[in-house]
Formats: structure tokens, C-alpha cells, sequence
């Protein structure tokens, strides 16, 4: 049962994705939607990668990881180096979390 449930998922999203290539030129779209389009996809990952930030399960996730992302974000905006960034968070949150602050 199982191994259907997986293999329907899996047919599913391949047509779905299927389905987006296919019809590309058969849809159109107006222009105001057009330009909406790419904003509805920044405000979905700004929501998820904010709901990732604040929330642990179903409860606040506390002040350090806010803090790290915090200074993840600060750092990718200035420009450094993707490695740095995710060191820097990784410890920002690290040390906050070993001085006491959840």
C-alpha cells in the first residue's frame, strides 16, 4: 500500500510538472499577473524561511536562532562569502545558546 501511495505521489508531481511545460504557450496570462508572479514566489520563501527562523515545531524557537539568522541575513546582504555566512550564523547561535539563551 505503500509503494502505491508513493508511486501516486511521484506520477502526480511529474505531471504536474509535465503539465507546466506543455501548456506554457497555450496559457495566457494578462500583464498585471505576469509582473505579480515572481513577488508571490519571493513572499512564499521570505514565509517559509521566516516560519524556519522563529517557529521550533509548534512553539517560539527562542532568541539565539532569530539572532543567527539575523546575522546570516546582515552578512549575504553585505556580500560575503556563503561560507561565512552560514559559520557566522552557526555561531552566533551557538555561543548565544551556550551562554544561557534559548
Amino acid at each position: 500500500m505503500l509503494i502505491a501511495v508513493i508511486v501516486a505521489l511521484a506520477v502526480g508531481t511529474y505531471t504536474i510538472r509535465l503539465s507546466g511545460v506543455l501548456l506554457r504557450d497555450r496559457l495566457k496570462l494578462s500583464p498585471a499577473l505576469q509582473r505579480t508572479l515572481p513577488m508571490a514566489a519571493a513572499a512564499l520563501l521570505a514565509a517559509l524561511a521566516g516560519t524556519s527562523a522563529l517557529m521550533a515545531d509548534v512553539t517560539f524557537a527562542g532568541t539565539a536562532r532569530p539572532a543567527g539568522v539575523l546575522v546570516g541575513v546582515l552578512l549575504a546582504w553585505r556580500r560575503a562569502p556563503f561560507i561565512v555566512v552560514v559559520l557566522a550564523a552557526a555561531t552566533v547561535t551557538a555561543l548565544l545558546r551556550l551562554a544561557g539563551i534559548p
